[in-house]
């Protein structure tokens, strides 16, 4: 297990996706990680773009911190090679414990799961609970949708223009890996 200079929680699907980018992204991300001494806090799922990027973590040896609850460790394949696995009764526990261990946070392609941990990182951020960066990795502009809507919510007087600052769109793993490497300098 190498050392780490500091942690990113990752969101990302517990499917691939049908876009074979989705999981290049998240094996690029995770030699990314390892090639940078940082270390990957995820989900602790084996299954989808949450094992491309463990799988490939641990396969370089890099450090992993994953967080399962309970209920989710047969449906998501509880990822027996991770060494540092924390088992936890429910969701809420696993979120928490994602979020305290990270530096920044990190989306990569996924479904709603990956959205609610975007949204609730991001309202977080947003009543100043955390100062911590949160970045939207677009693969092949998975997250256009979603950012639209956010652009939606301001436009209709839901939320300040302000939100559309609390995080970051980047469009690939190679520019994102950069924006770690200053955000951590």
């Amino acid at each position: 297990m190498s050392t780490y200079t500091h942690s990113v929680t990752v969101f990302c699907g517990s499917h691939l996706g049908n876009n074979p980018a989705f999981e290049q992204a998240g094996k690029d991300l995770g030699k990314g990680l390892v090639q940078n001494n940082i270390r990957l806090v995820f989900g602790g799922g084996n299954v989808g773009i949450m094992g491309a990027v463990s799988n490939t973590v641990i396969d370089l040896n890099g450090a992993v911190k994953g967080i399962i609850p309970k209920f989710l460790q047969k449906k998501e394949g509880e990822h027996s090679r991770v060494q540092d696995l924390i088992v936890t009764q429910d969701m809420h526990k696993r979120k928490e414990i994602l979020y305290q261990e990270a530096d920044a946070f990190l989306c990569l392609p996924g479904g709603i799961g990956t959205f609610d941990e975007f949204f609730e990182i991001l309202t977080w951020k947003q009543l100043h609970l955390h100062n911590k960066p949160i970045i939207i990795i677009n693969i092949e502009n998975w997250a256009e949708p979603v950012c639209n809507q956010l652009k939606a919510i301001v436009d209709q007087g839901f939320a300040d223009a302000g939100i559309l600052n609390l995080f970051e769109v980047i469009q690939d793993v190679p520019s994102t890996l950069n924006r770690l490497k200053v955000l951590f300098s």
